[in-house]
Parts: C-alpha cells; structure tokens; sequence
C-alpha cells in the first residue's frame, strides 16, 4: 500500500526551542492524514530528500505550512516558501554513523560526546546536524543536561553554533542513534564499542561559570575556543568600550564609585537586532577584562516549570565563587519577561535579579532584541538602570565584517569584498556567517571532483546573497524585483529621475544632504491612472538601489480589534528600520490613510493615519528608511500625509504616449517573434488610451491568437495583432484621467 504524501510550503520557524533540534512542525490535521503521532519521523523531499522528526504546529499556524528552521532548510536545498513533499518513513536504528565537522570539533569532541548530542534526531548521509541535542522530546536514557555540559566544556561557546555533516551511515537510509550505535568522525577509526557513562564533570574555571544544573554555556581557557578579540567587533566599537569601562568601575574600582556616593552595582539591557553580535559581544568584552561569564537563554526558562526555572536562575546567580568578577548575561529576555502579559513567575524572577545585584563582584547583562517588549519592571533604576543599542551594520561595517570572517578562508585574488556588501542591505553578522557558510559550499561542490586547492571566489559569494534570506526579513513578505532596474523602463525619464533624487539619494549620499544641512525627503506619493506601471516603477527602484522591500497592501494593515492595526503600522516600520537601507511600499495608499473624519469603521482609519503620521515624522527620526505610497485615487489620500516631512515629494506618472507605447511594445515583445509586417510604432499611434497594462496585454493576447491558429506558430504576424486590438480594449478611463490630470496640475 502506498503510504499518503502531502505537498506543503515551507515557513522558517520563528521558534528559538525548535531552532537546529531536527525538528519540524505541521498542523494536527496534517499529522492525522499522514497517519502520524507526534516526534514521529518523516521523509521531506525538496530540491533533496531529507528526514526530520514531526511534532504539533503552533495553534493558529495554516494546515499548508511546514515550519522549519535553517539547517533543515538547507538539507532539503530550499529557500522559504517552497513547496516540499512530506511522507511518513521508517527509520532504522543505526548501527554505526560517520561524521564530519570543524577542525576545532574533531580535536575536542570524542565519539562518545557526539552520540550524546544526535541522541533523538533523525537524520541522512549529507545533512548538516547541529550539536543541540533534541531535547523537546529526548529518547529514553538520554541525558540532556549532561550533554550540555560535556560539549559546552569540550568547545566552548561555539557548541551552539557548530555544524557537522553525516558523511555515512549503516544501515542506509533515514537512521535514529541509539545508546548502542558506534559514532566516529571520518578518516578516523571508529571507537571499540560505545560505553554509555557519563563524562567526568570540571570545575568551572576563568572564562565561562558553570552554575550548577542549569544550561549556562560552560568551559575553561583549556577546553573552549576563546570569544573573538574586541578588536573583531567590527561596527561595535562605541559599545565595546563603554561596556570595558563600566566592567572597569563595577568591579576593579568599587571604592571609586563608593566616594563619590553611588554603588558599584552594574545592571545593563543591550539591545539591537537578532543576529547582531550582542551575546558575543559581552563575552568578549568579559574575557578581554578576565570576567567570568555565566550564560542563560532566557527562552529555555520560560518554557519550564515556574519552580524549575527560578531553581536554575538561582543556580546560575550562587553557584559561582564571589572572590572572581562575574556576569549573568540572560540573552532574549522579553521571551521570560514579556511586557503584555507578565507571567507570575516574572515577579519572582525579578527579585533574584534584584538578589543577583546585590552580591559583590556580580552583574547582570540582558540582552533583546524587541526592547519595547520588555517588562518595565526590569528597567527600574534598582535592576538594569543602564542600557545599550547595537545598530545595523551599515556597508562599510558589512565590509569590514566580511573582510574579518574570511581571514582564514582560502579565497582567490581580487575579490571585492564592498560589492558583496552593498548586496547586502539589512544583513547582520549572524547573516554574513551564513553567508560565508553557504559560498563555502559552493566552493566546495565545484572543487569536489579536482585536485585544485578549494578557495571561495567572488561568484560564490554573490550567489549565496541570492539564497540566504536575512534574519531581519525571514518573517516578511517582500517585493520580489526580478532583476529589473530603471534602465529597463522605458520612456517616463522626468518620473524616473524624480525617483532617484527622492528615494535613492537620501541613501546613497546621506554625506551630500548632511553637508548641504539639509533634511533627506521622508516619502514619496507616485500617483496616476491604474495600469501605467507604478508597482513596475517601484520594482525597477528596488533593483537599482539593492535596497530591501517591504511591500504592504493598504488594506492589510486593517485590523477590527482596537490596537491591532496601530501595532502592525509600529512592526512595519520597526522591521524596516532593522533591514536598513530599506524601502517601505505602501500600495493602495488611498485606502490604509483615507481622510479622517470621513470613514463608517469605528475609528479605525483614523487611527492607522495617526500611527503611520507618527512613524513617518514622530520625536524617533527615520533613518535609512524612504517611504513610497502608490495611489490612483490621491484625492482621497489624509492631507497631514502629504505635507513636508512625510510623503512631500509628488510624482505624476501620465498615460504613455506614442513613443512611449511604443517602447512598452517592445519591450513586452522582447521574447516574441514577430513577422517582417509587424510595424510597432505605428501600432502604437493607434493605441490611444492604452495603459502601459494594456499594452503588454495586446501583446500576449497576439501570441495567443497565433497559437488558436496553430499550436505550432513560430511568429505573431501583424494579423495576430490586429485581431489582438479587437479583444483588448483601452481601459484608461477619460473622466478619471481628466481628474487625475487637474490634480496633478493643482500640486
């Protein structure tokens, strides 16, 4: 019998407790037609086939997604959104399983380490696994914790982010490990026979604490690979060093502080986009100032028993010696302390915070990367009274950044390094990592069947910009541009010249406004008859700048609970800001800011108008980030919007006229063979009122002529397009364009 498949789209998961486990999500109704129960396995296949373990979908999540994460994503060889086939699958208990890993991995981590970490995945011979171990549903007679403290102590703070690759197994096919399967690294001979007993347990020594029992990142100067150098933090100078300084006062000269009559206590919230380096960088300020360093991921503890989680924060806060410095860094903290909402525990947490300040020697750094999200309570001047921002890296940062990942990757000569920056807008260093990981693969597949020395060329580079989707944008919709810039509109040089100074200058020359002292435009308003290309425009706009979209419809951000649609204005834009530069397309502009005062819907459009009004010109200023609305109705457009400071610029984009129908032609004609009787100039003197629409549409609806003629038409003749005219007829209205007109005359 044939076991039931299904054909799902891929999400990327925005679950930290399912990130790098093996893991996969689906709805319920989806594992029941599969016939499945929750943790078991399935086979995926994408551009490759690969095997996860299935568990339940958040409640709410569409029956038609599967909701992974990177790694898994990149073992089925798909980007987000693609469609994959998922199918129940039996899995073998492997007898034996080959890896293989990083040169730091194969020194540090001895075969018995690396069962403990795949205990409970699911996996095939080419996918890349994390060192994670699948806790969310750990097989019987695994040690979670145990685990955890073997590979933070062998490697380090790296652990967490380290890959390997199965190289073989035995049996073939989707395999589990078990207690009993023999696990080595390839080239290696494989050990005698695994002995499941626990590794012997280290004291913490200088540079990561271990509290005890918790799931802090543990090791020593001996056993782990050291945070990189201030020096690398490239783009976080100014931050590095204040933190330096108030590590400096907080803990070599307390007295100082005493003097002058405040306390030495240090409570810090960091923020800044995920991604960005915000835990690395307070491990290595910490070890460039010979601070211990305990570390709790904060979404762990949210999800435990309230009793179980304060029991780990207090082992985390007085497992440690007070005679050495020591840092509690609690990384994404509004996932334990949320603003909305607060959970009970949040108030016993608080107070070990509170306990925590008060030790000797001892501070607390939280970091987040939503920091509106956070419980007030946290920054009350008695707990984390001072805060710090990490900001997106701009081009020359990403630069910098590229320049110092690629230090020790062998690359070939000449490779400009600030082109495959300025293709990155809204990357972070997390992305570049990604970034250079998947070049690497593609350097690596091309050398794999030559004796050549694999270096990474530039090419590799630039096609890995093309597949990695960066973390500021994996939960939005984007325009997609398909590779067209300005230069392939045809005609329309006034409108695309408007759009130039408008939108791209203010980022790619903020130099030139800010020597001029003059303010960058806020916002542009491209209004004209429907059908003449305005989303075209602003695709065209996209390509040329490398900027990334966030494209909105004006009715999605409509919302009938009260807050909602203000909220959504608040995210628009806050993503957009974190993607910077970046480019926000408001479509149908007409209907997300109509005139208040005028709309049935209880205030709502009001209220979306006063949101976006304050994102676009409010007290925090816009950086980076232009505004383009697009409207066939800009009459109906809220007058506040359109004022200086908002969407001040206007740009007219008038019907096509002749010559102008003329280039559309043929440049919708591109891939269109047409015959020697085909004049297009003089079709398009004929075309009065036609859109740019219109026009493209009088050109396919030829070619479809042509093939109702003969499925097997090599050419579209000039008969083909008169009978074409014959079927499309113009559709600009002349009373509308005439209010159009006049309008665009008043401004």
């Amino acid at each position: 019998m044939t076991s039931p498949r299904l054909s799902l789209t891929v999400r990327h998961t925005t679950s930290a407790l399912d990130s790098r486990r093996g893991v996969v999500r689906l709805h319920r109704e989806v594992l029941d037609a599969l016939g499945l129960r929750a943790w078991d396995a399935v086979r995926i296949t994408g551009a490759r086939v690969s095997a996860a373990v299935a568990a339940c979908a958040p409640e709410g999540s569409a029956p038609g997604v599967l909701l992974a994460d990177d790694v898994t994503m990149a073992n089925l060889g798909v980007a987000e959104g693609a469609e994959v086939v998922v199918e129940p699958c039996e899995v073998s208990a492997a007898r034996s399983v080959t890896v293989d890993g990083s040169r730091l991995a194969r020194m540090s981590l001895s075969p018995h380490t690396l069962r403990m970490a795949l205990l409970g995945k699911v996996f095939t011979v080419g996918d890349a696994v994390s060192l994670l171990p699948q806790d969310l549903a750990p097989p019987p007679g695994s040690d979670v914790s145990a685990a955890r403290g073997a590979l933070s102590r062998a490697i380090g703070a790296t652990w967490t982010t380290e890959l390997l690759t199965i190289t073989a197994t035995e049996p073939s096919g989707p395999v589990a490990v078990g207690q009993s399967t023999v696990v080595s690294w390839r080239g290696e001979a494989p050990e005698p026979a695994p002995v499941p007993q626990e590794e012997p347990r280290r004291q913490p020594e200088r540079g990561v604490a271990e509290p005890g029992g918790s799931n802090a990142v543990v090791g020593s100067d001996e056993t782990r690979e050291e945070p990189p150098p201030v020096s690398d933090l490239v783009g976080a100078e100014s931050v590095a060093r204040r933190l330096t300084e108030w590590f400096d006062l907080a803990f070599r000269q307390p007295e100082l502080l005493a003097k002058l009559g405040t306390s030495p206590r240090l409570g810090v919230l960091l923020s800044g986009p995920e991604g960005v380096g915000k835990a690395t960088l307070v491990r290595s300020v910490a070890h460039a100032a010979d601070v211990d360093v305990v570390s709790l991921e904060a979404p762990t503890l949210a999800v435990l028993e309230p009793d179980a989680a304060v029991a780990r924060l207090s082992d985390a806060i007085f497992g440690v010696s007070a005679e050495r410095p020591c840092v509690l860094l609690l990384t994404d903290v509004d996932a334990l302390l949320p603003s909305s909402q607060p959970p009970p525990v949040a108030t016993v947490v608080l107070d070990r915070l509170r306990a925590a300040l008060a030790r000797p020697r001892f501070a607390v750094v939280a970091t987040t990367a939503h920091p509106e999200s956070v419980d007030p309570r946290l920054r009350t001047v008695d707990l984390l009274d001072r805060e710090l921002r990490l900001g997106m890296p701009d081009a020359r940062t990403r630069t910098e950044l590229l320049r110092v990942l690629l230090r020790d990757t062998p690359t070939e000569h000449g490779i400009d390094l600030g082109a495959v920056a300025e293709r990155t807008p809204g990357f972070v260093a997390a992305d570049l990592v990604a970034l250079r990981r998947d070049a690497a693969l593609r350097a690596a597949l091309r050398h794999a069947d030559d004796d050549e020395e694999p270096r990474v060329r530039q090419q590799d580079l630039l096609e890995a910009v093309e597949s990695v989707r960066p973390i500021s944008m994996s939960t939005t919709d984007t325009l997609a541009t398909g590779g067209i810039t300005l230069d392939d509109v045809g005609d329309m040089a006034d409108v695309k010249q408007a759009l130039t100074e408008s939108v791209l200058w203010p980022l790619r020359y903020p130099d030139s406004f800010e020597r001029l002292g003059v303010a960058p435009p806020r916002g542009v308003l491209i209004y004209g008859p429907p059908g003449n290309g305005k989303t075209f425009l602003v695709r065209a706009l996209a390509g040329t700048g490398a900027l990334n979209v966030f494209s909105v419809k004006g009715a999605e951000l409509m919302d009938k609970w009260v807050g909602e649609s203000e909220r959504a204005v608040r995210e628009l834009f806050r993503k957009a800001a974190e993607a910077a530069p970046s480019l926000v397309f408001l479509d149908e502009v007409d209907a997300l800011a109509p005139r208040r005062g005028q709309s049935s819907d209880s205030g709502v459009s009001d209220r979306v108008v006063a949101a976006l009004l304050t994102e676009l010109d409010g007290v925090e200023p816009l950086r980076d980030v232009v505004v383009v609305g697009a409207t066939n109705r800009p009459e109906l457009v809220d007058p506040a919007l359109l004022r200086p400071g908002r969407l001040e610029r206007l740009i007219y984009v008038p019907p096509p006229d002749a010559e102008a129908r003329g280039q559309i032609l043929r440049a919708a004609a591109r891939n269109t063979p047409l015959a020697d009787d085909v004049d297009l100039d003089a079709l398009a003197a004929r075309l009065d009122g036609y859109s740019a629409a219109d026009c493209a549409a009088l050109i396919r609806e030829a070619a479809l002529a042509a093939m109702r003629e003969s499925l097997a038409a090599a050419e579209v003749t000039a008969r083909h397009l008169e009978q074409a005219q014959q079927t499309v007829r113009p559709s600009l209205d002349p009373v509308q364009l005439a209010e159009i007109e006049a309008y665009a005359r008043s401004r």
